[in-house]
């Protein structure tokens, strides 16, 4: 499955990216997120795709770190935002970094993995931060009726291709980071055309 999510980002990249540039539901709640962090902190943008929201951190003065399992994703936010440290890492392999950091983000990353292994990931991610370390997750709430986790066909782009999708309620969110040992901050739902996203922020 990593592998295929891998290759339809490859695909989809550039049109991803101008599709994306606009969006800004995420703002508000990653304003908040970087008031939580030290001056001049450290943050390890997770999935980070072309580096858009890389590129919002790094200009509030945030010293940051993206990586997507994406290589064309990585080569087109390398192109934008040469000043900041990009490299392909898949979700899974996150322990393999040895450095800590003062905020781990992850937005629209944990919603293309099995919930079977959304425990496991958000503890290699809160083993990234240092001590009282913020996590700021934003994942797609599930629709009533709908399923927890779908492969979603798609072709907005003028051309086929599909995703893994896992969705997720505020409490089951809340509940994976009580188990992880973190402390829930801030939490809301954010709606954004026909999504809703949770948005949460938790501390170490």
């Amino acid at each position: 499955m990593k592998d295929n999510l891998r290759n339809t980002y490859n695909k989809i990249a550039e049109d991803w990216h101008k599709d994306h540039l606009l969006d800004d539901w995420w703002v508000e709640v990653t304003e908040k997120y970087v008031s939580l962090l030290p001056r001049g902190g450290s943050v390890l943008d997770v999935g980070c795709g072309s580096g858009v929201k890389s590129s919002f951190l790094a200009s509030r003065g945030l010293q940051v770190t993206g990586v997507d399992l994406s290589d064309k994703m990585i080569e087109i936010a390398r192109r934008e935002n040469p000043s900041i440290k990009f490299d392909v890492l898949d979700l899974y392999d996150t322990d393999t970094i040895t450095e800590k950091f003062d905020g781990v983000f992850a937005q629209a990353v944990l919603l293309h993995i099995p919930k079977k292994d959304t425990a496991e990931i958000i503890q290699k991610l809160k083993d990234r931060l240092k001590d009282d370390g913020y996590l700021y997750i934003g994942v797609k709430e599930i629709k009533k009726g709908s399923p927890e986790e779908d492969v979603v066909e798609e072709k907005d782009y003028g051309y086929d291709y599909s995703r893994f999708f896992s969705y997720y309620s505020v409490k089951e969110i809340e509940d994976y980071i009580k188990d992880a040992r973190l402390k829930t901050v801030y939490s809301t739902r954010t709606q954004t055309n026909d999504t809703t996203w949770i948005q949460i922020i938790a501390q170490s």
